[in-house]
C-alpha cells in the first residue's frame, strides 16, 4: 500500500537547536500513527512544518507520492490536512456553525447564508457521526464537545489527514474514550490520523504503529501490538524509566490540614463548594479526584488564599487560617504547584533564577534592608538547578524558552526547597513528558514520605490512584466520599465522579486517613 504521506529527510535549525534532524515518517491510508516523545523532542516542530507553518531546511514532502510544498496553512488545507492544536482555535461567542464555516461561508450575495451554514454542519457532522447543536454557544459547551467542533471544522474542509496535538491533555475519562470511538470511526472512512501524546497507555490502546522521537530524532517507529510501554519509554527518555510508582506503607503523623463545612460562591451567589470536609496529615497524599471543573479549581484557590470561603472553616495545623491572604498562607508552610503554569506559577519573560525566588523574594537570605540580593539569588538557583534537575542553559536563562516539563520543575523546585508542612499539587503532571513525570512522581511520594502532608488534585485517574494513600471524590462542588486508594477500582472512582456512589464502598473510616492502616 501507498502512504498517503511521506516526509522524507526533514531538517529544520533554529538558532543553536536541531529540531529536527533527517526525520523520516510514513503515513498510510485508514491509519492511527502516534508520534511519541519528550518535550522538545520535536514533534511539534515537525507538525507545524507538515502543516505550513515553518518551511524545512532540508527533505521533502509528498501526498500519495507527489512532492509538495507547503507554504502556509491554508495550502495545507488544500492539500487535504487539517490540525487539531492542543489549545483550541475557537471563537466563544460564536455558535458552532460559524466556528465551523468560518473562512468558507457559504453565501447569499455579500451576506452570509446561515440556513445554508447550518445545513452544512448538520450533513457533515451527520456523515461523520459528530453530532452537535450549530446554533450552541462555544462558550456554552463542555470542552469535549469543544473538541468535536474542531475537528468538524477541519472535515468540512476536506481533510483526509487529521493531526490531532495532545487531544487528551483536557479531557475527562468518559471524553477520551468518546475521542477514541471518533478515532476509529475516521479511519473506518478512510481517514488517517496522526495522533501526538506523551501518555503510552493512551498509544497502546489506538494506534497501530508508533514512531518514538528524542531530540530530533527518530528513534524507532514499532507497530504497537509488538512493543510495550517499558520499551517505549526507553526509546523516549534514552533510559529506563520507572512507570510505576513505589512508595511504602504511609507512616501518619499529626493532623496538618483540617477543613470542616467549607462552602465558595461564584460571583453569581452559586455555591461552587457545598460544605466540603477533609483532613490530611502528615506523611500522607490525599487525592482529589474529578471531572473538571466541578469545584477542584476553587477548592485549591480557597485553601491557597486566591478565592474566599463564605462559611466554615480551614485549619492548618490547629491554626484557623480561613480566609487568610496568599502570603499569609505560604507563610505558614503551605507549597502550591498551581494547575496551569504559565498563568499561575511562573512569570514567563523573568529569568529562571528570578522565578526560584518568588513568593519569599522580599526576605532573607533573598532581599536585607529592601534590596535583592544578586548573589544569594544566583547561589540558590544553581543549588535547585541542579538538585531538580532543570535543564536550562543558565539561571540567567529566560523562563519562556524552557519546555513545559522544566517550568515546571522550576515551579517544584520553588515550592518544594522551603519543606512546606503542605503540599497542594494541582494537576502536577500535565503537559509534561515521562521522564519529567516520573521525576515530578518521585518528589512528591518523597515529600510525603519526609512526613509532610500532600494534596494532590488530577483528572488523571492513574496518577491518582498510584500516588493517594486515600482519593476523595469530588462531583458538583461535593465530596462523594473518601476511600483507600488500595480499596476501589477506576470503574468506582468514574462512578462517583458521575455523582453516583456505588454500593458496597468501603469509607476511609469517615474521611479519617488512618482507618485500616499501619
Amino acid at each position: 500500500m501507498q502512504p498517503i504521506l511521506e516526509m522524507r529527510q526533514i531538517t529544520k535549525r533554529f538558532p543553536g537547536v536541531l529540531a529536527s534532524d533527517n526525520v523520516n515518517i510514513s503515513l498510510f491510508p485508514g491509519e492511527i500513527l502516534a508520534i511519541i516523545g519528550e518535550n522538545g523532542a520535536g514533534k511539534s516542530t515537525l507538525m507545524n512544518i507538515l502543516f505550513g507553518l515553518y518551511q524545512p531546511d532540508e527533505g521533502q514532502i509528498l501526498i500519495k507520492g507527489e512532492p509538495v510544498k507547503m507554504l502556509n496553512p491554508n495550502q495545507a488545507i488544500l492539500k487535504g490536512i487539517g490540525m487539531v492544536h492542543q489549545h483550541f482555535m475557537l471563537v466563544n461567542p460564536f455558535t458552532v456553525a460559524e466556528n465551523i464555516v468560518l473562512g468558507a461561508e457559504p453565501r447569499r450575495g455579500p451576506l452570509l447564508d446561515i440556513a445554508q451554514a447550518r445545513r452544512n454542519v448538520a450533513e457533515v457532522s451527520e456523515r461523520y457521526g459528530l453530532r452537535v447543536k450549530p446554533d450552541a454557544k462555544i462558550e456554552d459547551l463542555p470542552v469535549g464537545v469543544q473538541q468535536r467542533v474542531e475537528i468538524l471544522k477541519i472535515l468540512y474542509r476536506g481533510a483526509e489527514i487529521i493531526v490531532l496535538d495532545e487531544p487528551t491533555a483536557v479531557l475527562n475519562p468518559q471524553e477520551i474514550r468518546e475521542l477514541y470511538t471518533i478515532m476509529q470511526n475516521l479511519t473506518a472512512q478512510g481517514k488517517s490520523i496522526i495522533f501526538i501524546t506523551h501518555k503510552l497507555n493512551e498509544v497502546m490502546a489506538i494506534s497501530q504503529r508508533i514512531t518514538v522521537m528524542r531530540r530530533g530524532k527518530v528513534m524507532g517507529t514499532l507497530v504497537t501490538k509488538d512493543t510495550t510501554p517499558p520499551e517505549l519509554a526507553n526509546l523516549m527518555v534514552g533510559r529506563q524509566v520507572l512507570l510505576q510508582v513505589s512508595k511504602p506503607h504511609a507512616k501518619l503523623g499529626r493532623t496538618i490540614l483540617e477543613v470542616k463545612d467549607l462552602v465558595a460562591r461564584d460571583l453569581s451567589g452559586e455555591k461552587v463548594l457545598d460544605s466540603i470536609s477533609l483532613d490530611i496529615k502528615a506523611g500522607e497524599i490525599l487525592g482529589i479526584a474529578g471531572v473538571e471543573g466541578n469545584g477542584q479549581t476553587e477548592l485549591v484557590e480557597v485553601l491557597t488564599g486566591l478565592w474566599r470561603a463564605a462559611s466554615g472553616s480551614v485549619r492548618l495545623n490547629g491554626v484557623d487560617i480561613t480566609n487568610f491572604t496568599a502570603r499569609q498562607i505560604k507563610e505558614s508552610k503551605v507549597g502550591h504547584i498551581p494547575e496551569d503554569r504559565q498563568k499561575r506559577g511562573l512569570e514567563l519573560d523573568f529569568t529562571v533564577k528570578e522565578n526560584l525566588i518568588f513568593g519569599f523574594h522580599y526576605r532573607p537570605p533573598f532581599a536585607r534592608s529592601g534590596f535583592l540580593d544578586a548573589e544569594q539569588i544566583t547561589s540558590h538557583a544553581n543549588r535547585l538547578i541542579e538538585e531538580f534537575d532543570i535543564r536550562t542553559p543558565s539561571s540567567e536563562t529566560n523562563t519562556r524558552s524552557l519546555s513545559g516539563g522544566n517550568q515546571q520543575k522550576v515551579i517544584i523546585a520553588r515550592e518544594m526547597h522551603q519543606e512546606p508542612d503542605l503540599l497542594i499539587a494541582s494537576q502536577p503532571s500535565r503537559g509534561v513528558d515521562i521522564g519529567a513525570i516520573e521525576f515530578i512522581h518521585r518528589r512528591l511520594v518523597e515529600h510525603r514520605n519526609a512526613g509532610k502532608a500532600v494534596l494532590l488534585v488530577s483528572p488523571e485517574l492513574s496518577e491518582i490512584l498510584s500516588l493517594s494513600d486515600r482519593v476523595a471524590v469530588i462531583y458538583e462542588g461535593r465530596i462523594m466520599g473518601i476511600v483507600m486508594s488500595n480499596a476501589v477500582t477506576e470503574e468506582q472512582i468514574g462512578l462517583m465522579m458521575a455523582g453516583i456512589v456505588p454500593e458496597n464502598m468501603q469509607p476511609a473510616g469517615e474521611g479519617r486517613p488512618d482507618h485500616g492502616r499501619q
